[in-house]
């Protein structure tokens, strides 16, 4: 079950072995605003690499193979172009519920792709996985994926998630966005 959609702008796919040095410069795009976020992206405060990219591509490839996550990779459509990662993620087959996570490559914010690549996800998670619930948990100070939850429908919840504090000892909240059906 390895799926590749295609969107106005964008090609949706599994990582697959070699495209670690693609994810390896967009996160090196995106690395400072990344770390702006560490209680909903706490391994962008990793030190990146090559190798560890590949390493998530590879163990990418495997999980989704195995049903146990699903990542992507959002690139610019016809080329090999990293603009994002999304993915869904922690299944709960029981329930069927998921997470659903994502992130931007810096320079490509703002046009409206992660937005088109994460309602690509969203009806993969509830078509094709068939997702009763998803949720996004969105790192409070993060207002750009706060409203990206609102703008492809996903529901802001009363109850926010207590993070703790993050490297820099400040207080962090997570607030859950969530939809049961699409």
């Amino acid at each position: 079950m390895n799926k590749i959609f295609h969107t106005e702008r964008l090609t949706i796919r599994c990582p697959q072995t070699g495209d670690g040095k693609a994810v390896f410069e967009a996160t090196m795009d995106s690395l400072d605003e990344l770390r702006e976020f560490p209680a909903s992206l706490p391994w962008a405060t990793e030190v990146p690499s090559v190798d560890l990219s590949e390493t998530f591509c590879r163990s990418g490839s495997e999980n989704f193979a195995a049903r146990r996550d699903f990542p992507f990779l959002m690139l610019l459509r016809d080329t090999s172009t990293v603009i994002g990662c999304g993915g869904i993620h922690r299944p709960v087959w029981s329930h069927a519920a998921f997470d659903i996570g994502w992130w931007g490559r810096t320079p490509y914010l703002g046009q409206g792709l992660i937005t088109e690549g994460v309602q690509t996800l969203l009806r993969f998670a509830f078509a094709d996985l068939r997702a009763r619930r998803v949720q996004a948990l969105v790192d409070e100070r993060n207002k750009k994926s706060r409203r990206l939850c609102e703008r492809v429908g996903l529901t802001l919840e009363e109850r926010p998630h207590d993070c703790g504090t993050d490297i820099d000892a400040k207080h962090r909240n997570i607030k859950i966005y969530s939809s049961t059906n699409m």
